[in-house]
């Protein structure tokens, strides 16, 4: 939790966070974009960026390490051809 990768990563979610809150709020309230109650938008955005940072930090020791993800890494083995079953062989 305390490299560099990991804030870097932290820090993604939580402006992705941030944004995705505030054009939710916009949507949410069907006003114009001069009406908008844009402090209690941008206050309930900014509150969605902070839970996220406490998610990736409490996630940090269940995941792959570095990482604020909570899955283990991605395999990389390539997926089953197209046509094939995922249990050929299994009797």
């Amino acid at each position: 939790m305390f490299t560099y990768r990991f804030w870097q990563l932290a820090s993604e979610r939580a402006v992705k966070t941030f944004a995705q809150s505030l054009l939710a709020i916009f949507s949410a309230t069907g006003v114009g974009l001069l009406t908008v109650p844009w402090l209690a938008a941008l206050s309930t955005a900014a509150m969605a960026a902070v839970l996220s940072v406490l998610t990736s930090m409490a996630s940090a020791p269940v995941g792959e390490p570095d990482t604020p993800s909570l899955l283990p890494s991605a395999s990389t083995s390539p997926p089953p051809a197209a046509g094939t079953s995922v249990t050929a062989g299994v009797t």
